[in-house]
């Protein structure tokens, strides 16, 4: 490193007497350092530059010694000085000079590169954006506002009056084993599904459990069958994790592969046959036994959605696919979300005896899960039958305000635009004319405040195949329904 002159050095207290404004409210020692700091960083003080003695700056700026010393101190601390014994302090080589090349590259105009990865461009460029998550139509919600707040107070104060070290520390295995028990008690009784605790894995939501499922059971690149239209969020999931999304068909009866794709068995299928998402086509038994065997013979694994089977209006839910699988290639998924509330952020999954331990140890290993208590609660709540009661209250609530939706809309419209899935669940597929711009309704309709989603979004297929909205029922009263229908036909009736 060449020594800088005598002159260069006293230049430096002129540079700094330029910025430096005592009394301003700023401790000395704060703004000597901010603007050495800046002048180092902005390449102003270029490297290998030697500062002045301390004794020199302090005089030149009527500040103490010691002031200098402790800043010039903080800057060899960050890299950003270099001192030794009877040398000095000097600017850094290596980062400000470093620093400077970058800026000076960055000057030079060009294209600048995406920040995201490729599989991250391509998860973010079909993300859904919900700027409301509450209200008519917002498909997905339940009603909320009627959960039994006062029970599951009560049943909290008693866990926490009976807290162990095990509840408030790192879970460490595949979910509270008393929820763990009472899902499994819960879905041989209501669902027909066939396990016993040992298989149920408890999960923080649905997108969890899915992100386990794709990362164990299939590598990127592997094909997954998924229905079209579909749940975007598995959609999001499964790209995520870098599978390739093929969309396959619904016909009356189900989820129906072509002749092609029968011939190219996928690594994945991601189903709801109880109550096929957002559409509500039930799969039919014929079909179910189908995609059993086809799994069996192929080596395909099965997930099954099973969201919102509880609220079915015209006829008891068909059991669980899950219940019908002799040979251990369906794995049933459940959540909490639309029959309590979405943030508790609990569901699970019931596995095939010999995905538990993988699963268990995934589960730990990635996310370290906690929510116990919450857990615990919840088996509570499970146990004492409030969880049934609930259900069958909310049954009888869902079931008049789709009887409301379904007024509305034919009043409006007659039988001008068709109601796909209504007999079950939380939400209705309202059907839009081929030419119509589905995605430009919901728009229009959001902006007169109302949330829906074009039913075009759930398709993986350009364009399209089918135009709709879909309209959520489960968080809007009968009157709030007949109100936010009145705007939404306003807006339909440009359109269609």
């Amino acid at each position: 490193m060449e020594p800088i002159s005598g002159q260069e050095a006293q230049a430096l207290p002129d540079f700094v007497l330029q910025q430096f404004a005592p009394g301003n409210g700023e401790y000395n020692h704060q703004q000597l350092y901010r603007i050495l700091q800046g002048g180092i960083r902005q390449s102003a003080l270029p490297a290998g530059h030697k500062l002045p003695p301390t004794r020199a700056m302090a005089e030149a700026l009527g500040i103490a010694r010691n002031t200098v010393v402790q800043v010039y101190e903080q800057l060899v601390l960050e890299g950003l000085a270099q001192a030794g014994v009877g040398r000095g302090t000097y600017v850094a080589e290596a980062a400000p000079g470093f620093v400077g090349r970058v800026r000076a590259a960055l000057r030079g105009g060009g294209p600048v590169a995406s920040p995201l990865s490729q599989r991250g461009a391509d998860l973010v460029q079909g993300a859904l954006a919900s700027p409301m998550q509450w209200g008519a139509f917002t498909p997905g919600v339940p009603e909320v506002r009627m959960f039994p707040a006062k029970v599951w107070s009560r049943l909290q104060s008693q866990a926490w009056r009976e807290v162990t070290p095990a509840h408030l520390s790192y879970a460490t295995g595949a979910g509270h084993p008393a929820l763990r028990e009472a899902i499994a008690d819960y879905l041989g009784g209501t669902r027909g599904v066939a396990c016993d605790a040992a298989q149920v894995v408890v999960t923080s939501g649905t997108q969890q459990a899915l992100h386990l499922v794709a990362h164990l059971l299939a590598d990127s690149g592997d094909r997954v069958w998924l229905e079209d239209p579909g749940y975007w969020g598995a959609r999001a999931m499964f790209r995520a994790a870098g599978l390739a999304l093929e969309p396959v068909d619904l016909d009356a009866e189900g989820l129906a592969p072509s002749a092609q794709q029968l011939e190219k068995p996928p690594r994945l299928m991601f189903l709801s046959p109880a109550h096929q998402y957002p559409t509500g086509v039930l799969m039919s038994h014929g079909r179910r036994r189908q995609l059993l065997d086809y799994a069996a013979r192929h080596r395909v694994w099965i997930v099954e959605d099973d969201y919102d089977s509880e609220f079915r209006f015209a006829a008891r839910p068909l059991p669980a696919l899950q219940g019908l699988d002799e040979q251990g290639r369906v794995l049933y998924l459940g959540t909490f979300s639309k029959t309590l509330y979405p943030s508790l952020r609990l569901a699970y999954l019931v596995l095939p005896r010999d995905l538990v331990e993988s699963f268990t140890r995934a589960l730990n290993e990635l996310y370290r899960e906690g929510q116990t208590l919450q857990q615990v609660v919840l088996a509570r709540f499970l146990r004492e039958g409030h969880y049934a009661r609930h259900i069958r209250r909310m049954r009888g609530v869902y079931a008049a305000r789709r009887a409301a939706l379904i007024e509305a809309v034919t009043a409006r419209f007659g039988t001008r635009l068709p109601l796909l899935g209504s007999d079950a669940g939380l939400h209705l597929v309202l059907g839009l004319p081929d030419a119509a711009d589905d995605a430009a309704v919901a728009d229009e309709a959001l902006a007169a405040g109302v949330m829906t989603r074009p039913l075009s979004m759930y398709s993986l297929r350009r364009p399209a195949p089918h135009k709709g909205l879909v309209l959520g029922y489960g968080a809007v009263t009968e009157p709030e329904i007949r109100a936010a229908f009145d705007r939404l036909a306003a807006v339909l009736a440009r359109h269609v």
